[in-house]
Order: C-alpha cells, then sequence, then structure tokens
C-alpha cells in the first residue's frame, strides 16, 4: 500500500471486513497482483481483558478461507485413498461386481 489512507466501509453489524483484497494493477500491462490483508485483534486491555480494535496484516499466502458451514463437504474424505472417486466405497474397485 502506499500510505494512503482510505475509507472502511462497515457490513450490517458495524465491524470493518474480515478480509481486504487490494488489486495493483501490472506495469507492463499483465494481470493486476492481488494483495491480501486479514483483519487481526490490535491487543487487549490489561485488567478486563476487553478488545482495542482491529489492524490489518499483510497475508503472503493470499488464500481465502472460503465458507466454513457445517454441512460444508471436505476436501478429501479421512482414510480415503489419494485420488479416489468421491463417494467411492473404500477397499472395492470399479471392476468389483456383486455376483
Amino acid at each position: 500500500m502506499d500510505g494512503r489512507v482510505l475509507p472502511v466501509l462497515v457490513g450490517p453489524t458495524g465491524q470493518p471486513p474480515k478480509i481486504y483484497r487490494i488489486p495493483v494493477p501490472d506495469a507492463a500491462g499483465g494481470p493486476p497482483v492481488v494483495h491480501v490483508y486479514r483483519r487481526v485483534p490490535r491487543g487487549h486491555t490489561k485488567r478486563l481483558g476487553l478488545l482495542r480494535g482491529w489492524k490489518y496484516e499483510y497475508d503472503p499466502t493470499g488464500k481465502a478461507d472460503g465458507l466454513k458451514w457445517p454441512w460444508s463437504k471436505p476436501d478429501s474424505a479421512p482414510g480415503a485413498a489419494p485420488g479416489a472417486a468421491p463417494g467411492a466405497t473404500p477397499g472395492r474397485t470399479p471392476d468389483d461386481t456383486d455376483e
């Protein structure tokens, strides 16, 4: 970032966004580079442990966490063989038939 102060848009609860994505145009005309900043607590008070506010830290990985709903499927099932088809029965091959 170049030191400019930007207005912070807040959500319906009055909280700033958890993730800021800042696209920076490429000088050569290529696709823009996206810098990701995540909201982290600034600190806590000594006596009551209240939150002092928020600050944004640069995230070099730039990966989005995505939604974490209880009904979301994980990337792979625990104990599943790598490269196995989703929904496949463990220990069986497609050639096995029930005869």
